[in-house]
């Protein structure tokens, strides 16, 4: 299958030299800096083709976190009971870490309350990592007051894949809430920079999301107890979420059946559309600036717009997000039109139509968001259900784009408690 990388170095270019001059200067800098962490190009990222890639690399990108006190987390297991695996003990510095652990070594930590960091050292600033292992919290053991469901969590890694200009740190949140719940955490993100900046067939890019589904595959097979759920956000991550079950059929499609649940923040819209892609990327490098980041309050069918996030009363960025949203629109077009892209989009998208996993799904977005467009959000649930699958969905009506749980933070929570104990884990019911 043809890789976007070729297809649209040119094209990007000129299209973020463009970009730069509608939004000024201060856009530049961070397209340019190694600092500036956006989630790859996640269609044309997420969807080129995956190489092979050397496994000894990964180290290179991967860190832990929450991992502290080798003693407590064998305490901790002691606690909950021989019922739950009894992982090895890890108490090395980052110093002593092994040249190239696997997986498997890595998930040995699981249940320990520790934390080290791998830094990258070939793709990434020191500041930024693309893969994080986030381990359960110790206190998550026990607390549900049955066994049985913290030996269930005990086998699940939740997998969240970051959104358009998502960085480690916007994924932590989330991350923190279900290890609190006693689940192993992997959080994926792309800095776009490194993108451009490495933008060619076989790209670094294309290679870490190969790493992250062919070590995900490698896991999966050595720990034949563990089971995984993906939450994706925006269509960034649920396209990086089709790529990575693609890859699973192409290795082994019984891993298909390891996917326990799926959990869609702010997508999909399973289409080509050059809008909705201008839309995500305008966000993506206008941040807070964004008029994407705007709650709106929904009164008898009328909006009244509300800035949370202080934003200036100048009118110039509003002229400059115009201006770019032009821009990258009439890039999109051509690009998406490109027989090639629209071959591998078509693909991806069939597979995430009509071939997902026979496991539960749950779809959160808002009838606000200026991005993900509703209606198209509630036409794939309908045709989800059609197709035979347990869909779930829950409109937040106000929240912006990929921003539900921070305005939301109680009614997100009991949402995903309830999703889990009673589609996941059916023996948690109750528990949460």
């Amino acid at each position: 299958m043809a890789s976007f990388s070729g297809a649209l170095h040119r094209p990007l270019s000129a299209a973020a030299a463009v970009a730069v001059a509608a939004v000024s200067s201060d856009l530049s800098d961070r397209f340019a800096s190694p600092k500036t962490d956006f989630i790859g190009q996640a269609p044309t990222t997420a969807v080129s083709s995956i190489p092979t890639t050397p496994k000894e690399s990964w180290v290179s990108r991967v860190s832990f976190s929450g991992i502290s006190a080798a003693s407590r987390a064998q305490n901790s297991a002691a606690e909950a009971g021989n019922r739950i695996t009894d992982f090895a003990s890890f108490s090395t510095t980052l110093a002593s870490l092994p040249v190239g652990p696997t997986l498997r070594e890595y998930s040995k930590l699981a249940i320990s309350p520790q934390s080290v960091d791998v830094a990258s050292s070939n793709l990434l600033s020191s500041e930024e990592v693309t893969y994080r292992w986030h381990l359960p919290k110790a206190s998550s053991y026990g607390s549900s007051g049955n066994p049985d469901c913290s030996v269930a969590k005990s086998q699940m890694v939740v997998v969240l894949l970051g959104w358009l200009g998502a960085k480690q740190k916007h994924l932590k949140r989330y991350a923190d809430w279900y290890t609190s719940k006693g689940f192993h955490v992997v959080t994926f993100t792309l800095p776009l920079a490194d993108v451009v900046r490495y933008y060619k067939v076989g790209g670094k890019a294309e290679q870490e999301i190969g790493l992250l589904a062919n070590h995900l595959t490698d896991f999966l097979t050595e720990e034949r107890e563990k089971n995984l759920i993906f939450h994706t956000f925006s269509n960034t991550g649920w396209i990086m979420y089709g790529v990575i079950l693609e890859n699973f059929q192409k290795q082994d499609p019984s891993l298909m059946e390891r996917i326990m649940g799926c959990i869609v923040d702010s997508a999909p819209v399973a289409a080509p559309d050059p809008q909705v892609w201008a839309s995500g990327f305008s966000a993506a490098f206008l941040k807070k600036r964004s008029i994407a980041t705007k709650n709106v309050l929904k009164i008898n069918n009328s909006s009244l717009e509300t800035l949370f996030d202080s934003a200036s009363p100048d009118v110039t960025p509003a002229v400059a997000e115009t201006a770019l949203l032009g821009v990258l629109e009439k890039f999109f077009e051509v690009v998406l039109s490109l027989p090639s892209v629209n071959r591998r989009l078509a693909d991806v998208f069939d597979l995430l139509s009509s071939k997902q996993p026979k496991c539960p799904q749950l779809y959160v977005y808002s009838s606000s968001d200026r991005v993900i467009p509703a209606k198209s959000v509630e036409t794939f649930v309908e045709g989800q259900r059609k197709a035979g699958y347990e869909v779930r969905a829950f409109d937040f009506v106000s929240s912006p784009h990929v921003d539900h749980f921070r305005s939301h933070p109680n009614l997100y929570s009991s949402q995903l408690a309830s999703f889990l104990d009673d589609c996941v884990l059916t023996c948690c019911k109750g528990c949460s």
